[in-house]
């Protein structure tokens, strides 16, 4: 793959960043209700105060000229200030992205670690109760509502039980390693659970496929050992399908898990996105927005790598 497919591709991703940017600014500010809103409410804020705030935010102008002075100002790298804190949206998301980074990065190294096992098992041993069970345990975590597995996991193992914190990112005063790997372990967990058994279902699809190629017979039958031939042969060409599907989960999960995050009350982009959503917070959400489609166009372009090193049939001019 040369270096100038990539570039072509960050290039081409430009058009389509403005596209998304004016879709998604559009919907937004032609949704019930507005950012000042929530200053309506407040008898003590008079209407020279909120046509103040109104113009130091340009919401006073029409809907295309904010946009194109929100374009604008994104351009030279001003994200703008969030109307709910008045801080940069900019310092807003970053100061977010750390806890996310941690929930994120942690559920997707476990549903790895999980997932291509279960993948590989179940086609290994496909029609036996192994397979049926891994099967079973797929659909039912792919059904389960994330909230509902959330609640669940905070009645048993912190209402019940007294394990573990119900919520939160660290215990006030506390800080240590333990105390937030302690605050960690059921978001992870229900942020995992459907990225398995997603991951698991297309890992085995494809190890099904393959397993059933003339070349895997040939394998067995020069007498290597079946461990040999699913880790040698049969493993890189069966995770080329599954490549866009763990490509963009990690794209959406880096992102930000907004109802694991909401319900667990961790302090990462997917609350900070739906505090915003509730205050109406126009310049934080397109911030949060546009930051999130980046993040799935370029888990895209690495789906595009990946399959070139898994297929070297596969080039790119």
């Amino acid at each position: 793959m040369s270096l100038g497919y990539v570039i072509r591709r960050l290039l081409g991703a430009i058009p389509l960043l403005l596209g998304i940017s004016l879709i998604l600014f559009t919907i937004i500010h032609l949704a019930p209700g507005g950012p000042l809103d929530m200053y309506l409410e407040n008898p003590a804020v008079s209407k020279e105060a909120l046509d103040q705030i109104a113009r130091a935010y340009g919401l006073d102008q029409p809907v295309p000229v904010q946009y194109f002075l929100w374009l604008k100002s994104m351009l030279v790298g001003d994200w703008g200030y969030s109307i709910r804190t008045g801080r940069p949206v900019l310092t807003e998301i970053v100061l977010r992205l750390g806890p996310t980074l941690e929930l994120g990065g942690l559920s997707l190294l476990i549903s790895l670690a999980l997932a291509i096992p279960l993948g590989i098992i179940s086609a290994s041993r496909r029609g036996s109760k192994l397979d049926t069970t891994v099967t079973l345990a797929s659909f039912a975590g792919i059904s389960i509502p994330v909230f509902w597995m959330a609640l669940l996991l905070q009645l048993f193992f912190s209402v019940q039980l007294g394990w573990l914190p119900s919520a939160g990112y660290k215990s006030i005063g506390g800080g240590d390693f333990l105390d937030r790997l302690s605050h960690i372990v059921m978001p992870a967990a229900v942020l995992s659970l459907a990225t398995i058994a997603s991951w698991s279902r297309f890992i085995r699809s494809g190890m099904v496929d393959v397993l059933n190629q003339d070349y895997i017979r040939t394998a067995y039958a020069k007498g290597r050992s079946e461990r040999a031939v699913v880790v040698l042969h049969a493993l890189r060409n069966a995770m080329i399908p599954a490549v866009t599907v763990i490509a963009v989960d990690f794209g959406t999960v880096i992102s930000g898990a907004v109802i694991t995050e909401t319900v667990f009350a961790w302090p990462g982009i997917g609350r900070l996105f739906m505090e915003s959503m509730d205050g109406r917070d126009y310049p934080m959400l397109m911030g949060l927005m546009m930051m999130g489609s980046l993040g799935i166009i370029l888990a895209n372009i690495v789906a595009d790598l990946a399959y070139a090193a898994l297929d070297p049939r596969i080039r790119y001019g």
